[in-house]
């Protein structure tokens, strides 16, 4: 008897090819999707690939009665109510290190993006202008930079760091000190690594226990000038509280790729002169998205065959 997958997120076509390539499934593709479209489609299927533009909601999980998996090419779960998935049973896959290049070297490109002036710069050339004086940057070498979340992407973006000659702080529970030395990163509590940290780049899940860890609190520990860089979630950052301290100037920029509302529409945040953003492109690039649709059709596929 065949099974039926849904795939409403695009994939790349290698992934596709091997999920269609696999026996005993039938493959249907619908992309763009609301919840109110989905509800029909969704009543006999017995797996669903997603990325993070579909919503798999409670309502959606209750009118698929069939469904044993649902798999999201790429990290975050968010866009998934894995509560009322793991409720009836249903395994819910990730491929959390499949983009990371992509995330990292993103990182570093709004970083520098920001204190080099690089968007400023490119646009006052394509308007026919020459004026470097109001493009006075900072350099990234000798500054410390706090990584919090030491997973793939927090362990490349130190190893990148260091390439900068930069001094690298970090903090996450869920990894050894001595594991943290061991990447040349000096391990800190959160709140010690905010008081240190020059450059503060984030790199954990959204959940009950990170949403708004950002506080403005925790803002105000950060040294004057500080620059923040955001492209893991928006909901990790109060965006009131940090628009705010750049309006201060107690944060001199931010450089986001994640916004707690997306698109933001008109946040002031996403429309701040001290802010450099990008429209959650973190894993936009030709490499990360064959690896993550590749790794997830293949986990998928190894977990419907056991």
């Amino acid at each position: 008897m065949s099974r039926r997958v849904l795939v409403s997120d695009p994939l790349s076509a290698r992934a596709i090819f091997l999920l269609r390539s696999a026996p005993g499934l039938t493959v249907e593709e619908r992309k763009g999707l609301g919840e109110a479209d989905l509800l029909p489609l969704v009543t006999d299927i017995d797996a669903w690939i997603v990325r993070g533009a579909t919503k798999v909601t409670r309502r959606l999980i209750e009118a698929s009665p069939q469904l044993r998996w649902v798999a999201r090419a790429g990290a975050g779960l968010d866009n998934i109510d894995v509560a009322a998935a793991k409720e009836r049973g249903i395994d819910v896959l990730n491929v959390p290190g499949a983009n990371a290049v992509a995330v990292v070297e993103l990182v570093f490109g709004l970083l520098l993006g920001l204190m080099r002036h690089i968007p400023v710069a490119d646009a006052s050339v394509h308007r026919g202008e020459w004026d470097k004086s109001k493009l006075m940057g900072r350099e990234l070498r000798g500054k410390t930079i706090g990584i919090v979340g030491l997973g793939k992407i927090g362990r490349g973006v130190a190893q990148r760091a260091r390439a900068f000659e930069m001094t690298c702080v970090g903090c996450d529970p869920l990894v050894p000190d001595d594991a943290i030395r061991a990447m040349n990163v000096e391990p800190l509590a959160l709140d010690s690594l905010l008081e240190r940290a020059e450059i503060l780049t984030l790199h954990v899940p959204l959940g009950g226990e990170t949403k708004g860890m950002i506080s403005a609190e925790r803002l105000a520990l950060l040294p004057r000038g500080a620059i923040l860089v955001n492209a893991a979630r928006g909901g990790l950052v109060d965006e009131a509280a940090l628009v705010a301290a750049l309006d201060k100037g107690a944060i001199a920029g931010a450089a986001l790729d994640v916004f707690a509302n997306e698109p933001p529409g008109d946040s002031p945040l996403a429309r701040h002169p001290r802010v450099v953003a990008t429209p959650h492109i973190g894993a936009a690039t030709v490499e990360a998205q064959e690896a993550v649709g590749e790794e997830i059709v293949r986990l998928l596929l190894a977990r419907m065959g056991g």
